[in-house]
């Protein structure tokens, strides 16, 4: 007997009404991006591993997927390294390509590339898949989609607001309320990590403080201290860990707690320039809040940090993030050409819509009309009406054989169609379509305007 078949872990089959609902989503943060001048490119599922490793930190790095060469893949493969069973040493003689990470490094290398065939600054939008070998739980997979946007050529603030903006703006449309922005600047925690005396372990003190919503603050110190950070330094942050008040206040105690710093109190700086506009300008859903703890650990970030919270009242991880990033494509020889970027959490967003009863119900609608198949003089007469249906842009479709008609009414309940035309010997001599509402059970006979003007 053969083996049933199986997905890997942290995959998804999608079923219709799936697809539906995420094309729902897709299409309106796609109208978003498109209405704040952003424009679409795509890149390869696939990018040399040099482009990818060594982009996202140690942790980041773990996480990528690593395609083995083809052919024989072992035959450049060191024999000392093989004895030895020395992964690490053998993954770059055996694997040169790797899956993306994420979308922003893909971009990077696209823009150095195509240098002279962009005009900066440069505003794209990218919706496509990513792969990570993170363990699989509620709301995070092995596959999945990023919808980012980003603009590199500028260091306007302007582009931070606007994101703020944009966010709010695919939230309001979605009818999600109680988004909360949250907002940090790396300028702000390399001035802490100064002040405390922890300047040299910068990424460890941001990636172990990145999971505070994972492991609480007993879990944040303890990860520290593995990390060579002293229980002084430790006791300097204390207060990051309580920290409350509105933005305006907040920033006066980062402040105050900066005041050694100049890179600490550019960072307050930025953000104050980002919440004076985002508070002329006004939000319609959406809440921007300070979280003095936000980290995003990834290296490239430098300037201000975006992470979107879902309204309370679904418990999930972070539904969108991003940040400013000052030289990423400095990485790939091009200097100099600061960046921003913004990400929504296709598959989040899917699970906090599901959960709050958020997709319209018109979402998951398909066929509008639905044919009975009587035989084939009656499946001609019906297709020609199919087709002027379809020309009119109405969703039409004939049973494709002749069968018994109980089972052709099975098929129309369970696919849930709006409405069955019946047409058979009469109806066709007559030139009509008997049409049945399967929403109220009604029947009615039309000719083909009139059939025409019911399901228009």
């Amino acid at each position: 007997m053969a083996q049933k078949p199986s997905l890997p872990k942290g995959t998804r089959d999608f079923s219709p009404i799936e697809v539906a609902k995420r094309s729902y989503i897709k299409d309106t943060v796609q109208r978003h991006f498109k209405n704040f001048g952003f424009r679409p490119i795509e890149t390869p599922s696939f990018e040399n591993s040099s482009t990818l490793m060594g982009k996202y930190g140690e942790e980041g790095d773990r996480l990528i997927f690593k395609i083995l060469n083809s052919g024989d893949y072992l035959k450049k493969a060191n024999e000392q390294n093989l004895a030895e069973k020395n992964s690490q040493k053998l993954i770059s003689q055996i694997s040169e390509k790797a899956l993306r990470y994420d979308l922003t490094v893909p971009f990077a290398r696209y823009v150095v590339q195509h240098q002279n065939d962009i005009d900066f600054p440069f505003k794209r939008y990218q919706i496509q898949p990513v792969w990570r070998a993170d363990r699989p739980q509620k709301g995070r997979y092995r596959e999945f989609y990023q919808c980012d946007a980003d603009v590199v050529g500028s260091k306007s603030l302007w582009q931070e607001v606007e994101f703020v903006k944009l966010y709010d703006a695919v939230f309001t449309d979605l009818k999600v309320e109680g988004v909360t922005i949250k907002m940090n600047n790396r300028k702000i925690l390399s001035g802490i990590a100064e002040v405390i005396g922890a300047k040299d372990k910068l990424i460890d003190f941001t990636v172990a403080l990145d999971k505070l919503d994972k492991i609480g603050e007993d879990g944040v110190k303890n990860e520290m201290l593995s990390k060579g950070i002293t229980e002084e330094a430790i006791a300097k942050i204390q207060p990051l860990f309580s920290f409350s008040g509105s933005f305006a206040e907040k920033l006066g105690q980062l402040k105050a707690l900066l005041s050694s710093s100049e890179e600490g109190l550019k960072g307050v700086e930025e953000l104050s320039f980002i919440i004076n506009a985002i508070e002329s300008l006004g939000l319609k859903t959406a809440t921007l809040d300070l979280d003095v703890t936000l980290a995003r650990g990834l290296n490239y970030y430098t300037g201000a940090i975006f992470e979107v919270a879902a309204p309370d009242a679904v418990k999930i991880g972070s539904i969108g993030g991003g940040g400013r990033y000052d030289d990423l494509t400095g990485i790939f020889g091009m200097k100099d050409v600061s960046g921003v970027g913004i990400s929504f959490g296709l598959d989040r967003i899917y699970l906090v819509l599901e959960e709050l009863n958020l997709f319209p119900e018109t979402v998951t609608e398909t066929t509008k009309v639905f044919f009975i198949n009587f035989g084939d003089a009656e499946a001609l007469y019906c297709y020609q009406a199919i087709e002027k249906l379809r020309a009119a842009g109405v969703a039409a479709e004939l049973y494709p054989d002749a069968a018994k008609m109980k089972k052709q009414m099975t098929y129309a309940n369970k696919r849930q169609f709006p409405y069955v035309v019946l047409a058979g010997t009469t109806e066709v001599e007559n030139g009509q379509f008997t049409i049945k509402n399967m929403i109220d059970g009604t029947q009615e006979t039309y000719d083909f305007e009139g059939l025409l003007g019911l399901v228009s």
